[in-house]
């Protein structure tokens, strides 16, 4: 007996698993044999347009991939470079790409989302268009929205988030954001390059009880904000690139990671008994280090497994520069495994003082080392003091990005290969940040190969980027 040929219609709906559709295929093609939801499983983790272009391969496949539940519309980073000098190149390919979101979210079928992201170069100019695609997001109940409109031009073309899109029912915005008309199904939420203020993002932690991740790039009208609440499920928490953010203050019982581009004088921290992962930059001058352990980290310290300090601007200074009894006040760090320093300098700087921090560190694993500095030539600085040795038995991986063999440099590393017995990698990136320069570069790397090379022990693997 032969099987039925079943239609496709427009009122297509999935069949589960169990279900499967009675179609002629090929007796080698077994995925089409596949249930429906198992096909859009599997389409769902296609890139969109390629998981379009499924629909053409037979009617089974017409409209599968219209019931995706991610909605990924992604653009190459390389194109979104070119916009920043290529204004015609914008303008042609944001018609574009306008369409095609508009052409996918008038097609889609599916009644829920898991995902749904725009990534291009976006501003105020196509607000109404932005909102409507937020609006279809809403409605429905996605899961995971990014808005990464990737705008290089002035913050005053942003596009404004608007807090009336937190109280949809049915596609529909009313009047009252303070009227709770339902609570939103996100669990996800990242905003780059979007003006936000700080009610919106009190509206959204009231309105989000999922939320477990918010991420929010560039918006420059939060002044004062509060993450606060016993009853929040975030765990995530990214906050950078808001210029006029004053003040942050943080209470959320199962926070595990904290990302904060902030002046540290403005950042409080209460009631985080599960953060363990806290990356921190501070932009201000002369900040000082024991005052970012005592004062900021005093609450987790003692918990926290990965750690990221930046410390940005010229006059910055490493600890102990100008006061040798102040590094040796700072609080051990009994968990951690992971250490990284990104520190901006002009390149003379006493590097082998960073040694303290390994030593605070009895079972840190990995250490990265992130030095940016600006002035050539580099000049050999005389190392005033001596490091005390202190064995460490734990440190297997150390990377040094910024890399040019000076004498500060070779200090730093003579002192982990000769305390750290469990070292197992050594990598050194001698990229350049400020300027690439291919001949810095080259020179760095030279350096490397003859005079650290000799240094590094067999059982120690050396990689020369």
């Amino acid at each position: 007996m032969g099987r039925e040929r079943v239609k496709t219609h427009t009122n297509f709906q999935l069949r589960k698993c169990g279900k499967r559709s009675l179609v002629v295929v090929d007796d080698n093609d077994r995925i089409s044999q596949l249930p429906d939801d198992i096909l859009v499983d599997i389409l769902s983790l296609l890139p969109l347009k390629e998981a379009a272009r499924t629909s053409v391969l037979s009617s089974r496949w017409t409209n599968l991939w219209k019931h995706t539940p991610s909605l990924d519309f992604d653009t190459d980073q390389s194109l979104l470079d070119r916009f920043y000098y290529e204004d015609e190149l914008l303008e042609s390919e944001k018609r574009k790409y306008v369409k095609w979101v508009n052409s996918v979210i008038k097609s889609h079928e599916s009644r829920t989302l898991k995902e749904f992201r725009i990534r291009f170069h976006l501003d105020r100019s196509s607000r109404k268009t932005i909102t409507r695609w937020l609006q279809f997001a809403f409605s429905r109940q996605v899961e995971r929205l990014e808005l990464d409109i990737q705008n290089y031009s002035c913050s005053t073309k942003y596009y404004c988030f608007t807090e009336k899109l937190l109280t949809l029912k049915s596609g529909c915005i009313h009047d009252d954001p303070r009227h709770m008309l339902f609570k939103s199904s996100l669990k996800a939420l990242v905003f780059k390059s979007v003006i936000l203020n700080d009610g919106a993002i009190d509206l959204i932690l009231h309105n989000c009880p999922l939320l477990e991740q918010l991420i929010v790039h560039g918006s420059r009208e939060i002044s004062k904000l509060e993450v606060c609440g016993s009853s929040l499920k975030l765990k995530h928490l990214e906050i950078a690139g808001c210029p006029l953010l004053k003040s942050l203050k943080v209470s959320a019982p199962r926070l595990t990671t904290l990302i904060v581009l902030l002046n540290f004088k403005g950042l409080l921290l209460e009631n985080v008994p599960m953060l363990v992962n806290v990356s921190v930059i501070c932009c201000s001058d002369c900040v000082s280090i024991k005052r970012i352990f005592d004062v900021v980290l005093s609450c987790c310290i003692s918990q926290l497994q990965t750690l990221c300090l930046g410390v940005l601007g010229l006059y910055n200074t490493l600890p102990g520069d100008d006061n040798s009894g102040e590094i040796n006040e700072l609080p051990k760090m009994p968990k951690l495994k992971k250490l990284v320093i990104e520190y901006d300098g002009s390149g003379h700087e006493c590097l082998s003082r960073l040694a303290t921090f390994i030593s605070l560190s009895p079972y840190l694993e990995e250490f990265v080392l992130q030095f940016r500095w600006c002035k050539l030539p580099r000049e050999d600085r005389q190392v005033k003091d001596a490091i005390i040795r202190s064995p460490h038995h734990h440190l297997k991986i150390f990377k040094f990005c910024g890399y040019y063999g000076a004498t500060n440099d070779a200090e730093l590393i003579k002192y982990i290969l000769e305390n750290c017995g469990a070292l197992e990698k050594i990598t050194v990136d001698p990229y350049f940040v400020w300027s690439r320069d291919k001949l810095v570069e080259e020179t760095a790397r030279k350096n490397a190969r003859q005079k650290l090379a000799p240094q590094v022990p067999q059982h120690v693997e050396l990689v020369i980027l």
